[in-house]
């Protein structure tokens, strides 16, 4: 049987748009983008229109964006990056559903003297915009709150989170890893954004922080002066290239990409709640991303489901370690049962969806939950 990948949340194929502009960069147009040479200046060329394409999909400007290797180097890139420059407010506040990648340089942040609030969220994943204007204070050197949470989908409140923030003189990062491409993010107001390539349909291996004119962070790297000095090393021409095309895909198809993703996910959670009686979604019903699906299973867990379903390729939050399975830390700050927790799957649907395989997918699920049921 065919598989059904339901897994675009945790990466996303390479479109074939992306992989033929990446193509000669890894051919005839190799040369080194710092070289003088008519190679190097056909790189140096290639990523420049590439940090156009993502500055207008971010409605920033070229100068702002800085290349990484991934969004989790962005993330460390603002967050460690900024703390290095000697701020005198040393007070750090962000969401406790972030990603690892924002909360591992909180804890390291809080290690160095740093204090670090961590908002808690609804019942249905979402942070507070008033329980974050309580948290900010005259201290505060940074907000960080992601755009969309990548278990649940949940889409924060971050246009008056940042307002509050920018008003108070406190400076705004937010991972936009899991909502570029699929909802719009030329409008977030953060001085810092994080962009992950392998989540936009680019390769793994790249991504992006925007930096805002004026903002002054420290290198995690020093060496060369390649991105401002910023992030020094031989840039990743082919895959930077990749990303650029990505963003400029996403641009174009937005409206049309968003329609597809959410009319997909919406049948696959009709259909699944027509025939398992008692699936909850974990979430909000709407303030989510088109394509993300979190939901519970009733009486089973969602790694057997997922060992038994014979085609479907998904995954959970939830964290196995010694045979010993834990509930995601996602849905438990949501105040999720255990129970229900270890039950939930995340579905995400993606650009190369089909409603054919959606309809597979749900059949599949459907028959792997029954036979669970009799067990």
């Amino acid at each position: 049987m065919q598989r059904v990948y339901l897994d675009y949340n945790a990466t996303t194929p390479v479109l074939p748009e992306v992989a033929d502009a990446m193509l000669p960069f890894w051919t005839t147009d190799f040369g080194n983008p710092s070289s003088a040479h008519p190679e190097g200046q056909r790189a140096r060329q290639a990523v420049e229109k590439a940090r156009e394409q993502l500055a207008a999909l971010f409605g920033a400007e070229p100068d702002e964006v800085v290349f990484t290797s991934c969004g989790t180097e962005a993330t460390h890139l603002a967050l460690l990056g900024l703390a290095a420059t000697a701020p005198k407010r040393r007070q750090i506040v962000t969401g406790c559903v972030e990603h690892p990648a924002t909360l591992g340089p909180c804890e390291r942040l809080e290690r160095d003297g740093f204090a670090v609030t961590r908002l808690p969220v609804a019942a249905d994943g979402r942070v507070s915009a008033a329980t974050a204007a309580d948290a900010i204070g005259s201290d505060t050197l940074l907000v960080s709150v992601m755009h969309a949470n990548n278990e649940t989908g949940a889409i924060m409140p971050v246009a008056p989170i940042f307002e509050h923030a920018h008003a108070h003189g406190c400076l705004v990062h937010c991972d936009a890893a899991q909502s570029a491409g699929k909802i719009p993010v030329d409008q977030l107001h953060a001085d810092l954004i994080s962009v992950a390539g392998h989540k936009l349909y680019a390769p793994k291996g790249v991504g992006a922080l925007i930096v805002k004119r004026g903002v002054s962070l420290q290198p995690l790297f020093v060496g060369g002066g390649q991105e401002r000095g910023l992030r020094p090393g031989t840039e990743n021409v082919a895959s930077i290239v990749g990303l650029g095309a990505a963003a400029e895909l996403a641009m174009r198809q937005l409206e049309s990409r968003q329609a597809h993703l959410k009319r997909l996910a919406d049948g696959l959670l009709w259909r699944l709640r027509a025939n398992i009686p008692g699936l909850v979604l974990n979430g909000p019903e709407s303030d989510r991303l088109p394509n993300t699906l979190n939901v519970s299973f009733p009486k089973v867990r969602g790694t057997e489901l997922l060992s038994r379903a014979q085609c479907v390729s998904a995954s959970t939050g939830s964290a196995c370690h010694a045979d010993v399975e834990s509930p995601s830390a996602v849905l438990s700050a949501m105040g999720l049962s255990r129970e229900r927790a270890l039950g939930a799957v995340r579905l995400s649907v993606g650009a190369p969806s089909s409603e054919a395989e959606v309809e597979r997918a749900c059949d599949d699920l459907c028959v792997a939950y029954a036979a669970l049921i009799r067990k």
